[in-house]
């Protein structure tokens, strides 16, 4: 395939359960992550030269009939990627990858945008985090430096003394810690301390030690992306189409990581709701979400609470936005997300295994 030509597949017509099987069985669908879904029609576009083509909507019968019509370097690279989204994702840091687990969010800071100042003190935070893991999170995903728009920041060591009191009592309980920074020394600190997976909003990108120290600890590690920094992410982000600009910068840093030393099993992907991104830039992504699978990583979603959510609805504010919260992980999970990040682990909990149960067939 020409250097300058990617393509980009977007599973539509998603079936779970006996429908995905029975589907999968009578050759009108393809298997998507092991065959727990299937997918009946791709959504097919190209890049070339930089700019995006949409190829179109083709359902299987219709592609198999017709796919010699097709210029050979975009076939090769349809069956690349639908080989990807085929197989079945192994463990991610301990957990089945079967059914969606859920990430709580424990924000140790005195500024971040939803619960900002609440769970700063190291004993409620620990009482909080011990909660979350009760209501069912197989994550705790604990940050000492908030990355809302605008956010101020905050020094490593300052950064290291709210997490790590915090990191020691949740792993000592037992409890799988991540620990979300962008700072190598957090990483390693937290690391030491217990965490089990490091989530980076910069995908290891922003500090030039972060490859090697998640290299050197073994860890696995979420890659996100975000368009510019924190304090100037919201100021105008511009894509020529957010979904595949954010595939293949996630492309490149999965080469990276691999580069390091940190083997593919160890990555999951996250697009990044929210962190440089307009709302028509968030809707094209949970659109295309199912398109990550592609890159044959277990796929992170958090949208929970985010300012998108009420500025799609009514305008509430973060605490009032559980329903859309809701809304988002139930889309993500009809994706296939793997991991889905929440504020509110017990609601999502209910509201998803309702849905799957609804989902699965006999």
């Amino acid at each position: 395939m020409p250097a300058d030509l990617q393509t980009y597949i977007t599973p539509r017509a998603i079936l779970t359960g006996a429908a995905a099987r029975e589907a999968i069985a009578a050759n009108w669908a393809w298997p998507l992550l092991g065959g727990a879904m299937a997918y009946g029609a791709m959504d097919v576009r190209t890049r070339e030269n930089g700019a995006f083509t949409r190829l179109g909507a083709i359902v299987r019968a219709a592609y198999e009939k017709d796919a010699h019509a097709i210029p050979a370097p975009i076939r090769t690279s349809i069956a690349a990627q639908m080989a990807a989204l085929a197989a079945k994702r192994p463990a991610f840091a301990g957990l089945d990858l079967g059914q969606p687990n859920l990430m709580g969010v424990l924000n140790v800071t005195p500024d971040s945008f939803s619960d900002g100042g609440r769970y700063s003190d190291t004993e409620t935070a620990i009482a909080h985090g011990i909660a979350l893991a009760e209501e069912g999170a197989a994550i705790i995903d604990v940050g000492g430096e908030s990355t809302r728009p605008r956010a101020a920041t905050v020094s490593e060591a300052d950064e290291i003394a709210r997490v790590v009191p915090v990191v020691t009592a949740l792993a000592a309980r037992g409890i799988k810690i991540s620990i979300d920074t962008r700072h190598a020394g957090v990483m390693t600190a937290a690391l030491k301390a217990g965490a089990a997976i490091v989530n980076d909003i910069t995908a290891l990108a922003n500090d030039p030690r972060a490859l090697d120290a998640v290299a050197q600890a073994g860890a696995p590690v979420i890659l996100m992306h975000m368009q510019g920094e924190p304090g100037t992410m919201q100021d105008n982000p511009t894509y020529a189409w957010a979904p595949g600009e954010i595939c293949d910068f996630l492309a490149v840093r999965i080469q990276a990581c691999r580069a390091a030393g940190i083997a593919k099993d160890r990555i999951a992907l996250d697009p990044g709701i929210g962190f440089g991104k307009t709302d028509v830039h968030n809707a094209e992504i949970m659109d295309h979400l199912a398109m990550f699978h592609g890159l044959g990583c277990p796929l992170v979603l958090g949208a929970s609470r985010k300012a998108f959510i009420g500025r799609m609805s009514a305008g509430e504010p973060a605490a009032d936005r559980l329903p859309g919260s809701l809304a988002a992980a139930l889309h993500a999970a009809g994706q296939g997300a793997q991991i889905i990040r929440v504020h509110d682990v017990a609601a999502t909990r209910q509201a998803l295994k309702v849905a799957i149960r609804l989902n699965v067939g006999n």
